[in-house]
């Protein structure tokens, strides 16, 4: 299967950076065709300077990570939960790279839109310092429901698997490995 991996952190040397890199190599080993981009290194303005009444022309990496997601059957986005939500890198990258005749189109003179990237499913993978009940409790996941709803649902991907790894700051980076082995890279199983 062709699983195409987005670190979502704005730095590689993170915890979010170590997971994707994890992944990526333990789905190779399962014998899948991986892509993986950082978006640390990845060059492109986030903002959307004119909303979505003209398409900025995109750059080079912004290309590179459609050409991915239209390559994949399976999208992995790995992020840290920053104040309830994604951190604002990733949000401009999905801004820039998920526009109207990309991911979706709205039909004319309807309500409804026809979904780009139906056949494809998802995987988020967020870390937190907080537990996953207070981001359940308090904000009622909103990071997974504005990206797996919001976001590539609207846009035909499906099934869409959330996983966390919660208390980031309070345990080892031993822990949070065991962890991570535990909740996402033993259920790597994808055919």
């Amino acid at each position: 299967m062709n699983i195409y991996v987005l670190c979502g952190h704005p730095q590689r040397n993170s915890l979010c950076g170590h997971l994707a890199e994890l992944y990526a190599q333990k789905a190779m080993a399962r014998g899948h065709n991986v892509r993986v981009q950082f978006l640390d290194e990845m060059r492109f303005d986030p903002i959307l300077h004119s909303g979505y009444k003209e398409i900025q022309a995109l750059e080079p990496d912004l290309l590179q990570a459609q050409e991915n997601i239209l390559w994949c059957k399976h999208w992995v986005i790995v992020y840290p939960v920053w104040w309830g939500s994604l951190p604002a890198l990733l949000k401009g990258f999905l801004d820039r790279t998920m526009h109207p005749g990309f991911a979706f189109k709205y039909r004319e003179n309807s309500y409804m839109w026809d979904k780009y990237l139906m056949g494809r499913s998802a995987e988020l993978i967020a870390t937190s310092d907080a537990p996953p009940q207070w981001l359940s409790l308090m904000y009622h996941s909103s990071d997974f429901r504005t990206l797996k709803n919001a976001t590539l649902s609207f846009c035909g991907l499906r099934p869409i698997k959330t996983r966390r790894i919660a208390r980031v700051k309070y345990k080892t980076r031993e822990q949070l490995l065991k962890e991570a082995e535990k909740k996402i890279f033993d259920k790597i199983k994808y055919s």
